[in-house]
């Protein structure tokens, strides 16, 4: 089996008497080539009146993209909201007539009234579970320009509710379309849900968004990816990047949602160790583990030497971590500025970015 784990630290010396920290690169190499699993997809579209004109025509166009790439083993269904929530194509095999049929029915769509945003996206992944199994890829594409202002609109329990959903097999993606959408709650729903967070400023770029995450979902070569990391004793492990974790007998998960072919995932890890006398070692190990086997032996470890302050203050440092450290700090800063500022503290977050 071709190596799938890579993990690469900023330094490798821990300097004794005093509790240190250390950064690491985690790189995950997705396989290649995996069997064409068949796909459960909902597209599920925001209709109310501020999808007017270009956005509703682009999202509209890109939809029909999506329903094209499907194939006769994959089940469509499309669902619309505004105040209402209307299932205009219940789910079914994707053959000829049914794509045709959504294509007829996508044309049709107008804009007006509020946003139900829970209610259609749950009534997306209603369809999405009709004839969902384990050797199937469950996606719900959600896009919207808007806020929840109808049916539940509570961030908390929107939130709780994908990542349950997700547990079930699934996977939401959302797609937030010009300035005025809840970004937070489109996030947080893409994080605990397992899939994809877009942003497209511009109506142009929406079409492409959409067909990109249906040939991803096309492309899946392993479900529900976790690493799970085995600490020494007193040891603790987190991420600056947006990945959800949670403890597990002693170990740190961090879950990492579904990979496609080829696809590399890289992230930022933080260790933080306890105190240690010189010439102690710390050993770090990691392990992959999926809903397919995919990861099956995919196993990494570090080991740190605790030293002198001297020898650790003058080893060499990982440039090429450092880099990757830094830039996934900024991009956390720059997500709370953004929410900060959307939030009227623009002071605040003008603070966090410069103490970053």
């Amino acid at each position: 089996m071709p190596r799938s784990l890579y993990v690469q630290a900023d330094q490798r010396l821990l300097p004794s008497g005093e509790r240190s920290r250390r950064h690491l690169r985690v790189e995950i190499v997705a396989p290649r080539r995996p069997p064409r699993m068949p796909v459960n997809l909902a597209l599920v579209l925001d209709r109310s009146g501020s999808m007017h004109g270009e956005k509703l025509g682009l999202v509209r166009e890109g939809a029909i993209r999506a329903v094209r790439s499907l194939g006769e083993d994959d089940r469509l269904s499309v669902v619309i909201y505004n105040e209402r929530v209307v299932v205009l194509v219940p789910s079914r095999s994707a053959d000829d007539e049914a794509k045709d049929h959504a294509e007829t029915v996508l044309r049709r769509i107008s804009a007006k009234g509020d946003t139900d945003l829970c209610g259609g996206w749950l009534s997306g992944c209603e369809q999405v579970g009709e004839g969902l199994s384990p050797a199937r890829v469950g996606r719900c594409l959600m896009l919207t320009d808007g806020f929840a202002n109808r049916g539940i609109t509570d961030p908390e329990t929107i939130v709780s509710h994908a990542a349950g959903l997700r547990k079930d097999g699934v996977t939401t993606s959302t797609l937030g379309v010009g300035r005025g959408f809840d970004e937070d709650l489109l996030r947080r729903m893409a994080d605990a849900g397992g899939g994809n967070f877009y942003f497209a400023e511009h109506a142009t770029q929406l079409a492409d968004f959409i067909a990109g995450e249906t040939g991803e979902a096309l492309r899946v070569a392993a479900r529900e990816v976790e690493l799970v990391t085995s600490l020494p004793a007193g040891a603790s492990a987190s991420s600056p990047n947006p990945f959800r974790t949670r403890s597990e007998n002693g170990n740190m998960v961090f879950e990492l949602g579904s990979l496609v072919a080829d696809q590399v995932l890289s992230l930022v890890l933080r260790l933080d160790f306890p105190q240690g006398e010189e010439g102690d070692t710390a050993l770090v190990e990691w392990r992959l583990r999926d809903a397919d086997g995919a990861f099956e032996g995919s196993v990494a470890e570090q080991s740190f030497t605790y030293s002198s302050h001297e020898a650790s203050d003058s080893e060499p440092r990982d440039r090429e971590v450092d880099r990757e450290v830094a830039a996934a700090y900024a991009a956390r800063a720059r997500q709370r500025a953004a929410k900060l500022g959307r939030e009227g503290a623009t002071d605040r977050g003008s603070a966090v970015l410069r103490k970053t």
